[in-house]
């Protein structure tokens, strides 16, 4: 990675965020993201804008992140109350979890060894509205078990490009899940939630875009009978669809966990 400054710090911050009123982690013009929010409580904390934050990975709108990290790059020494501070400024769908001084060499994109995303969803009689930010619900009938057989066909190293939108010649579509389930949720509660919920839980060192959305959307159709193993199969094996399908919503999806290999 390029120097930012000529001398600076490196720190490795973990944060959590609920994504609802957000358009995504990575910073746009005019348009409210998790990143500059981040950012403009990091300027408000040090005094100045002479710092860089670079996050583990894009998010969509609406996903949110139960363990999300990103590097501070700077001049000064951070103080040790520095995530203390940060959490007394944030907004309350933001909070900073810990801060690591890291070195140089680490680098925070391509040194993520595995990530974990889970996916939130329930189906049948429509759910409370206060559920929607933390999951998507159906009101078709859905054959769960069904669902739960096909999921783990996902593990492995596959072609992808039937599950990664807009994934053009330049696009790697080549990538590996390892680990692939649908389980009961006992994750995330709440009185306004479903009794009866589920997870779609997914592990792999990198996706593409929109590649557990669609992954999601192909068993939600797996569950309404439109498509089995066969499809999946074949997807996996030539890397074109036999099926037409679009992202399942954002608002399911959760960056759960993010491991690094130092």
């Amino acid at each position: 990675m390029d120097n930012f400054f000529s001398t600076k710090h490196f720190y490795l911050i973990r944060i959590q965020f609920l994504g609802f009123r957000y358009h995504g982690w990575q910073k746009q013009s005019n348009i409210k993201t998790v990143q500059g929010m981040v950012d403009k409580t990091i300027a408000y904390v040090l005094q100045h804008k002479n710092f860089k934050t670079l996050g583990c990975s894009r998010t969509d709108a609406m996903v949110s992140a139960n363990d999300f990290a990103l590097e501070l790059f700077c001049y000064e020494q951070m103080p040790d109350d520095f995530v203390a501070l940060l959490n007394k400024n944030l907004p309350p769908d933001i909070r900073a979890l810990s801060i690591e001084q890291i070195d140089e060499s680490f680098n925070i994109i391509q040194g993520a060894k595995e990530k974990e995303y889970h996916y939130v969803f329930g189906f049948g009689e429509k759910a409370h509205p206060f559920g929607a930010p933390f999951l998507t619900f159906l009101q078709d009938k859905l054959d769960i078990d069904l669902m739960k057989s096909v999921a783990p066909k996902f593990i492995g190293e596959h072609n992808f490009k039937a599950f990664c939108v807009n994934s053009g010649e330049q696009s790697q579509v080549i990538r590996t899940v390892t680990a692939c389930s649908i389980v009961g949720n006992n994750q995330y509660k709440g009185s306004f939630l479903p009794d009866d919920s589920f997870m779609l839980i997914v592990k792999g060192p990198g996706f593409g875009r929109h590649q557990v959305r669609m992954m999601m959307s192909f068993l939600f159709e797996v569950g309404r009978g439109n498509l089995d193993n066969e499809h999946l199969k074949k997807a996996l094996s030539i890397g074109d669809a036999n099926f037409s399908i679009s992202p399942a919503p954002a608002s399911g999806l959760i960056l759960h966990k993010v491991d690094f290999a130092k």
